[in-house]
Formats: structure tokens, C-alpha cells, sequence
């Protein structure tokens, strides 16, 4: 069984970190509002969806009118993602302004369900419009990146498989990396990261500080709603087929993944988001083997609650959270 397990690592490498990737950009959303508002934006997996139905929209426009032959895959890949990127922001901007702002100082059990009703509504929104436009609210996108490339695995050990990629993972996972990258050096090397830091530790101070707690919390919907639906494209591009409810499975293993790393940590959720996806493909390979054919693969989403349920059984801060004590 070992000797088993060990031949597929090489592949669910590869699909765990692709699947991963996408995870943690997803988390950071989710761990960005929370450390500044403690709110869980279950709306944050809609915008996702919405991201990759704008995304896939645009791709299928242009390659109707013929630009993918006369423009490098690459090249267009970029706009779209800069386009639905700053779309998505807004999106995400415009919930804050309306749905939780008026709400920020209510009990925290409403607008968690505000939340929820946002994620319904964009649900709802985009499958009338896919409906209205296709007929179908299952969307294939043009498909780019599809060349395969294999990995000789079994050159270094006879252990391994060989494992098969396509050129689209390298596109997902690089584009994901410098985004988390980049949203690191962010909060961390700039005077607005700064006053994110800032707001999140403590808001009524801050704003005494002359820092404007309501622009800082805008900026953070933007940037997290932005990384979002990027993610949403790369998604699409990555697995040809969406749908209106996408963002719903996605959305509670990508707050799986932020729980995992410590919620309200950027640097847990990346880290958790990796983790969560690499150990789903791990099952998903491996489970029928593990469970001598009692579990199938369908059952990685099992595993995956799983894990959230131990971590917040034992380790409710997370793996790089920080106990919080209550004053008293």
C-alpha cells in the first residue's frame, strides 16, 4: 500500500499545489475583512464566481471576433485578469458600502447573515444572466494553455509515476505566487499596508491616529474582492467548465484554509490554502486505497471539514494564530 501511495505523489503535487493556489488567494479575502471587522464575508466565494463568469465573458468575446490568433494567449490572459480584477474590487467596495457598512456596529450574528444573503443574491444574479445570454448557466471557456507536459518522475526513482501537466498550471500557479507576493509586500512594506495593520489592531485608535478607518476598510474589500476574481479567471482557465454555485464549495474550503493558517493571518491563510489543497488531492488519489474501497474519491470534500472541524477542536487560533485572551 505504501509503494502505492508513493507512486502518485508527483501527480498530487502538481494538482494539489494548482488546487491550493487558488485556495489561499480565496482565504486571504476572507482573512483580510476579518482581521479588520471579525466578519466572515461568506459573499467573498460569490465574488469569486462572479470573477470567473466576467473573466470567461470576456474571453469568449474576443475569441469570437478572432483576437486570440492576433494577440499572445499570455498577453490577453494579463488584460482580463487587470480587467476582472478591478471590476471584482469594485463589487466587493460597493457590498461594504451598502450591505455591512450601515451594519458595523450591529450584533455580529447580522451581518453574518447579511452576508449570506449577498452570496445568495450574486448567486441568483449571475445564473439569470448566463440563462438570459447562453441558455445554460453551466459556462465552457475558450480553452488556452492546453498543452501538456510530462514529468519524469520515474527518472529519479522508481518509486514515482511519471506526471502529466498542462501549461495552464504553470500560468495558475505563478500568477497566483505573485499575487500573494505582492499582497504581502503590500501590507507589509507600505504606509498604506500600514494603516491596514493599523486599523486591524485597533480601529478607534487608529482613526485618533488621523488614519480614515472607513477608506482603509474600502481599500481592504478592494484588494480581497480583486485578488478574488482574478482567481476566478485563473480557475476557469485552469478547469474549462463554471457554474453559478462554484464559489459556494470553494468559498467554505477557502475559509477552511484561512481557519487552518490562523483567521486574520495573510500569511496562515497562503499557507493553509496550500496545505488544504495539497492534502484534498491526497485523498482524492488515495482514499479508495486507504479505506480499502469503503471511500471514493468523491469523498475529499469529507476530508477536507474534517480537518476544520479538528482545528478548531484543538487549535481554534490556527497553525500561525495567537490565542486570544479576554480582559476582564
Amino acid at each position: 500500500m505504501f509503494n502505492e501511495i508513493l507512486h502518485t505523489i508527483p501527480q498530487v503535487l502538481i494538482d494539489g499545489l494548482t488546487l491550493g493556489a487558488v485556495y489561499a488567494v480565496i482565504a486571504i479575502g476572507y482573512t483580510m475583512v476579518y482581521g479588520i471587522l471579525e466578519l466572515i464575508n461568506f459573499a467573498h466565494g460569490e465574488i469569486f464566481m462572479s470573477g470567473a463568469f466576467i473573466g470567461t465573458a470576456i474571453l469568449i468575446v474576443l475569441t469570437g471576433i478572432g483576437w486570440v490568433s492576433s494577440i499572445p494567449a499570455i498577453v490577453m490572459l494579463i488584460a482580463v485578469l487587470l480587467f476582472t480584477a478591478i471590476l471584482t474590487g469594485f463589487l466587493g467596495m460597493g457590498i461594504e458600502r451598502v450591505a455591512y457598512r450601515p451594519l458595523r456596529n450591529a450584533p455580529r450574528l447580522i451581518p453574518l447573515i447579511t452576508a449570506i444573503g449577498i452570496s445568495f443574491l450574486l448567486q441568483d444574479i449571475v445564473r439569470f444572466i448566463a440563462e438570459l445570454k447562453k441558455g445554460n448557466y453551466i459556462v465552457t471557456g475558450p480553452s488556452l494553455f492546453t498543452d501538456q507536459l510530462s514529468i519524469k518522475a520515474s527518472s529519479l526513482s522508481s518509486i514515482f509515476n511519471d506526471a502529466t501537466i498542462k501549461t495552464s498550471f504553470v500560468i495558475v500557479l505563478v500568477t497566483a505566487v505573485i499575487m500573494m507576493i505582492g499582497l504581502d509586500l503590500f501590507v507589509n512594506r507600505t504606509k498604506w499596508g500600514m494603516a491596514l495593520r493599523a486599523v486591524a489592531q485597533d480601529r478607534e485608535t487608529a482613526s485618533l491616529m488621523t488614519i480614515n478607518v472607513n477608506k482603509v476598510i474600502s481599500m481592504t474589500f478592494f484588494i480581497g474582492s480583486a485578488l478574488g476574481g482574478a482567481t476566478g479567471v485563473l480557475f476557469a482557465v485552469q478547469y474549462g467548465t463554471i457554474d453559478p454555485y462554484i464559489g459556494f464549495i470553494l468559498g467554505l474550503k477557502a475559509f477552511t484554509a484561512a481557519v487552518l493558517g490562523g483567521i486574520g493571518n495573510i500569511r496562515g491563510a497562503m499557507f493553509g490554502g496550500l496545505l488544504l489543497g495539497l492534502l484534498e488531492m491526497f485523498a482524492s488519489a488515495n482514499l479508495t486505497l486507504l479505506s480499502h474501497g469503503v471511500f471514493g474519491a468523491e469523498y475529499k470534500d469529507v476530508f477536507a471539514f474534517i480537518i476544520l472541524i479538528l482545528v478548531l477542536l484543538f487549535k481554534p487560533e490556527g497553525l500561525f494564530g495567537k490565542p486570544v485572551t479576554e480582559k476582564v
